[in-house]
Formats: structure tokens, C-alpha cells, sequence
């Protein structure tokens, strides 16, 4: 049943991208894809018809669904891989659904009324997936975010330069007249630019990036809690008041021109990544930097990545609770650091703390890279706690920096969030951090 579904799926699919010829926007990379796919949306909405796929759905059935209508999150939710086990039956008639949905409209709906844009992930979780998805859907447009040293999912290759060759067929499947957007600050992905033969546009922070990021810094008002599009803590069940205004503003220097960019309750450097990609595709279709600096501001990053929630005892939490890698760990650490500072000093009380969980999928890198972030929060973070088993090695790295009573070990993120609840003190900065099965979120509640 689940194989006749698919084909199914994959051959309305392929008659609705025949009829309705939409642009395709392909997002590959170890990290960030998420991030950089609402970006684009944000900046391309206001202009053109644009539909995006829904959560990290980002195998055949998730491009599936973007391409056969406009469904949210939480209806996505029951089939993808970390929705609710068992419902066989829910799950059958949702695929249905669709199926009966997309057969209707390929029939009865007009041209004028189908997306001329649609921005899809392609996830790369083992060898042959990026083939498999681009030969199913073949972009114009490919994006690639990051690799990084040790990438994500790099459990089923045999090293990080395998991951990078497998995302580099996103940009190798390109036609002549498409447009490779690559990251100039990683070396994997900017070498990426040998392997296509579109048109090229690079990104980032380093001399040299086409379209390049400048003078970062981060800004905080406490007490402004309803301005701005933050809405993180309402993924709780908590008013969007409990929400901190603050993020980070930059300057993005594209051909002699330089605009200011403001992105609300966003900390990460790689949501500034996110917003030089989308830039990069803005200007292809003929947007200027100051319309895209507009879209950006009012976007809404998605939740648990990187927001800023208001915590017990006037705390602030940097809620990046979604995932994590090795790269996101990294760039988690150095805004707990970074913002830490800046609202300790404006608010002259507070701690910066670090809770970190597993990050699975890494395989025989496992140790190394977990190694390698308890080096970076010892120096990052005044107080330190790990959730699971190969966190353990991150408390472990750790104590070479850090007071050894400043480092708890936990088995899981409920049991850290109900010990934290009686230590954390007034202003304190928290980062809650950790891959998907770890459940961080659990952590963030308690402290809300």
C-alpha cells in the first residue's frame, strides 16, 4: 500500500509541475536549510506567488506535498518522522486526502491560481537521496547553507567529504541558465562552484563574498515584550508577551551598495546566513537590498530556533531547542557568549548557561565532536549542563575551562528543566540546545 501511495504521489506530482511549470527553489546543507527556506519565502512572498514546504519535511513525499497544496505544520506533523508513532489509519487517509486534493486541482484549477514559486528542502540523510530528489524535482535555483567539519546525518557516510559530494548534486542538476547560491565562508560548499554549470552567486562574511554581511551586533529591550514578530514562547502555551525583543542587526554589502538589515529575535550567525542567501534569490528576481531588508524585518524565524523567550526570575532564554550539530552548537555558543555579554551588562546582573543534549546521527564522530563543543562552552558559558549519554563527553571536554561544580551531568531534559527551575536567579541568559530526539523543549517549559 505504502508503495502504490508513493508512486502515486511522485506521478501527480510530476503532472502538476508539467502543467502549472512553477520555479523550483531547491535548499541542501548541513545545517540551517529551514532557516534559509522562510527566509526566502519571507523575502519573495509580497511579489510573487510562493509556497514553501511545511516544517523539515525534506524527502519525496515531503516535496510531495509542498508541490500538491498548502498544507501547515500540524497536518504535516502525523506522517513525517517525528510525529506520533502508530495511526496507521490517520496517516493512510491523510495521504488520501492529499492524493484526491492534488488529482482535483491538476483537473479544475487554474493556472493564475497555482504558486509561480515553490521553495523546497532536499535532505540528503544517506548516499543517493540528493540524485533521488532532484532527478524527482529538478531546481533552477539551488541553495546550499553549510557543511561544516563534521556535518549532520554524517552517520551513513564515510566522512564529511562524502556528505559535501552528495549535497554538491543539488547544484550539479542545475540547468545553464539557473543560479547556484553558495556559502563563500565554507570551503566544502564554496568548491561546489566547479561542479555546475549555472550561473554562480556567493555569500557570507569573508572579503570576497558576492553579497557579504558586515558590522554584526545584537540588540535587547527588555521591556518592549510585544513589538516585533517574536512568538516562541506561544509554542509553549504562553501569551507572546513572555517573548524578548532583541536580535541582531547588520549591514549586507551587494555591488557598491551597502543596506542596514534588522532581524527580530534571531542570535544565530547562521540566521544571518539564512538572510544573505534569501538575499542572493531576491536580487535574482530583481529585488533591490533595501525591498529585501523590509521582507526580513517582519519575518518570523521558525520557533525553537534561536528565539528569544522572557524565563522565571527576569531570565532569557535562548530557545534553540529544535536540533542541533556540530556547526549549530558552535554558533549557539558563540551567541550565548556574544548576547550574553551585551544583556548581562545592559540589565548589570546574570549568568550565561549552557544546556546542551546529545547530537545524534554523527556516528564514529560522535566523541570527537561532542570533544570538541564542551572546549567551546567551557570558554562560552559561566555554568554548564548535559543531557544524555554522549553529552557526558561534552562536561567531560569541559572541565578543562570551567570549575568542575560549575558542570552537571542529566539523563534527560525534563529531569534538567526541574533542577534548573530552582537554580537559575534573576537576569540569568539560558541556551537550551540539543538534537531532535532529546526533547530540549522539555527543558524551555519548565523555565517559562
Amino acid at each position: 500500500m505504502k508503495k502504490i501511495l508513493q508512486i502515486i504521489l511522485k506521478s501527480l506530482s510530476k503532472a502538476t509541475i508539467r502543467k502549472y511549470k512553477p520555479g523550483i527553489i531547491g535548499i541542501t546543507g548541513s545545517v540551517g536549510k529551514t532557516s534559509t527556506k522562510e527566509a526566502i519565502f519571507a523575502v519573495l512572498k509580497n511579489k510573487f506567488r510562493v509556497r514553501r514546504a511545511v516544517g523539515s519535511f525534506n524527502t519525496e513525499e515531503g516535496l510531495s506535498i509542498a508541490i500538491l497544496g498548502d498544507w501547515s505544520e500540524e497536518q504535516v506533523k502525523i506522517v513525517s518522522k517525528f510525529g506520533p508513532s502508530g495511526k496507521k489509519f490517520q496517516k493512510l487517509f491523510f495521504w488520501l486526502g492529499i492524493i484526491f486534493s492534488g488529482f482535483l486541482k491538476l483537473i479544475f484549477l487554474p493556472k493564475s491560481l497555482y504558486p509561480e514559486i515553490l521553495i523546497l528542502e532536499y535532505g540528503s540523510d544517506r548516499p543517493g537521496d540528493i540524485d533521488k530528489l532532484s532527478n524527482f524535482v529538478r531546481p533552477q535555483i539551488g541553495v546550499v547553507t553549510a557543511v561544516g567539519e563534521i556535518p549532520v546525518h554524517v552517520e551513513f557516510y564515510s566522512g564529511p567529504e562524502e556528505v559535501a559530494k552528495e549535497k554538491s548534486k543539488l547544484v550539479k542538476a542545475l540547468p545553464p541558465r539557473g543560479l547556484a547560491v553558495l556559502n563563500f565562508d565554507d570551503n566544502a560548499v564554496l568548491r561546489m562552484k566547479d561542479a555546475t554549470i549555472a550561473e554562480t552567486i556567493t555569500y557570507g562574511f569573508g572579503e570576497g563574498a558576492m553579497i557579504r554581511a558586515s558590522d554584526v551586533s545584537y540588540f535587547i529591550d527588555p521591556e518592549r515584550s510585544r513589538e516585533g514578530p517574536q512568538r516562541a514562547s506561544a509554542s509553549y502555551g504562553v501569551d507572546s508577551g513572555n517573548d524578548v525583543a532583541g536580535g541582531l542587526s547588520f549591514k549586507v554589502n551587494f555591488d557598491k551598495n551597502v543596506v542596514p538589515f534588522r532581524l527580530a529575535s534571531a542570535l544565530g550567525k547562521h540566521q544571518i546566513y539564512a538572510a544573505l542567501a534569501a538575499a542572493a534569490v531576491g536580487i535574482r528576481y530583481k529585488m533591490n537590498l533595501v525591498e529585501i531588508s523590509q521582507a526580513l524585518e517582519k519575518m518570523e524565524f521558525p520557533k525553537q530556533r534561536m528565539n528569544l523567550v522572557k524565563g522565571m526570575k527576569n531570565s532569557i532564554i535562548i530557545d534553540d531547542s529544535y536540533n542541533a550539530s556540530p556547526l549549530s552548537m558552535h554558533a549557539a555558543l558563540d551567541a550565548l557568549k556574544e548576547f550574553g555579554d551585551k544583556a548581562i551588562l545592559k540589565r548589570a546582573s546574570g549568568r550565561k548557561i549552557a544546556v546542551l543534549g546529545d547530537m545524534k546521527e554523527l556516528g564514529i564522530f560522535t566523541e570527537k565532536a561532542h570533544q570538541l563543543v564542551g572546549n567551546l562552552a567551557g570558554e562560552r558559558a559561566d555554568y554548564l549542563f548535559t543531557v544524555g549519554l554522549a553529552a557526558k563527553f561534552i562536561a567531560d571536554s569541559a572541565y578543562n575551562q570551567m570549575p568542575k561544580e560549575n558542570i552537571i551531568s542529566f539523563n534527560d531534559s525534563a529531569e534538567a528543566g526541574e533542577y534548573l527551575k530552582g537554580f537559575i536567579g534573576e537576569g540569568d541568559i539560558i541556551l537550551v540546545k540539543g538534537s531532535r530526539a532529546m526533547k530540549m523543549e522539555k527543558t524551555v517549559e519548565a523555565l517559562i
